[in-house]
């Protein structure tokens, strides 16, 4: 047999595709890795959030904390992304969006946390492109009543939204005599809108749950609660192997939106377009925003120069290679709140992630409670936590059941 001959009876090694459904042990593990992170991060940031602080500090140290966390796992793969999947973001009272203020401004870096303040703290890690992102409604100091309220209606429309995702063939009341019907988005809506309605708020409009998927935090499923006025409606049905971020937003106005005053989109994504950019110092920008991010949100306070990078970034927006995300607030002023949850249906049932401590039922009180006895059978419907339980109570007080809450 001649050389020729035997190399073309030589079989090629196949390629193996990698396997990211969470049904491979590797994928659930990273995502579970990164949920960890999230949340510790997410912990510390809170404990800085005191009077006086000021918000772009805790951007910058929830940041920071991502960096180095992320970096002490699966350092035998060089090769492998990590790192933030979504900027720390601090969001103010009325404000919405998730919002990082710019360094290079004097105005925006000087704002400070003030007692009674109602905080909206957002961030993510990611870990081979495989997202978990965390979001929490904190108080600074003690309670008044009507945020009393906003956080504790908040927590359970969060927790309902999370149940009604439980695809028909993971639900108890599934049988195949009587298969279960699984919620139509007009219902899931009307549900919600009962429990807001029940402690005095408003769902904001057009707050979207979306599917995660790797680099991919706006995935192909969509949620969307509330929706405005020509905004597409909500896509596709939850399915086992579905990694959802699921995210609430109440207030205690109309739940109308409106542009904040004053304030400049500070928070970006690049997008799949491709357009020739004129500026030298653009397409530096954008190398250097490919190279850090990828597909994954950014602040403009995270790139190198953020002077220089400003008109770049401007270049970048009209040309469609940058999507902004502008800043939202409510539009009669009033206080909103956010949470995000991370959450996975896998055979065995609904599982979070990555999710913010359980509400503190004894610092968050009110005469209002859930009466109606189909919500609260929603609400009864099982979720595991992955993380140990939580809680807000120091000494780590046992977590309550979300309908025994409701109840209360």
């Amino acid at each position: 047999m001649s050389d020729t001959e035997e190399q073309q009876t030589k079989k090629v090694p196949e390629t193996k595709e990698a396997d990211y459904s969470i049904s491979n042990s590797d994928t659930i593990s990273k995502y579970k890795d990164a949920a960890g992170i999230a949340q510790r991060v997410l912990a510390e940031v809170t404990k800085l959030a005191v009077p006086g602080a000021t918000i772009l500090s805790l951007c910058q140290k929830g940041d920071e904390l991502l960096e180095a966390e992320t970096a002490k796992v699966y350092k035998s793969d060089k090769k492998m992304s990590k790192g933030i999947a979504f900027p720390t973001t601090v969001s103010p009272n009325d404000i919405i969006t998730p919002y990082t203020p710019l360094t290079s401004e004097a105005a925006e870096a000087s704002i400070t946390v003030n007692e009674g303040d109602v905080l909206k703290i957002q961030l993510g890690a990611q870990i081979d492109g495989l997202p978990a992102i965390i979001s929490d409604t904190i108080v600074v100091g003690t309670p008044t009543p009507e945020q009393s309220e906003l956080i504790i209606a908040t927590h359970h429309v969060t927790e309902a939204l999370i149940r009604l995702l439980t695809p028909p063939a993971l639900h108890p009341s599934n049988t195949e005599e009587k298969p279960f019907k699984a919620p139509t988005s007009a219902s899931i809506n009307q549900t919600l809108a009962k429990i807001a309605t029940t402690y005095g708020c408003k769902l904001v409009e057009s707050t979207t749950t979306f599917t995660l998927e790797r680099n991919e935090i706006e995935g192909k499923k969509k949620v969307v609660v509330n929706p405005g006025e020509g905004v597409p409606k909500s896509e596709g049905s939850p399915e086992i192997g579905d990694v959802w971020g699921v995210e609430i937003s109440l207030t205690k106005g109309s739940g109308k939106v409106k542009e904040v005053p004053g304030k400049r989109a500070t928070l970006f994504r690049k997008t799949d377009t491709k357009f020739q950019l004129k500026r030298q110092s653009s397409r530096q920008t954008l190398t250097e925003i490919s190279k850090k991010f990828g597909t994954f949100p950014f602040g403009m306070r995270q790139l190198e120069d953020e002077r220089t990078a400003k008109m770049g970034i401007i270049e970048m927006v009209r040309g469609n290679i940058l999507r902004q995300f502008e800043v939202l607030g409510d539009k009669d002023g009033a206080i909103v709140s956010r949470i995000y949850v991370t959450a996975a249906i896998t055979k065995n049932g609904l599982v979070k992630l990555a999710a913010p401590p359980a509400l503190d039922t004894e610092r968050f009180t009110s005469d209002k409670k859930i009466e109606d006895e189909e919500i609260l059978a929603i609400l009864e419907l099982p979720v595991k936590s992955d993380a140990k339980k939580r809680s807000r109570k120091k000494g780590g007080a046992k977590k309550t059941e979300a309908a025994a809450e409701a109840a209360e």
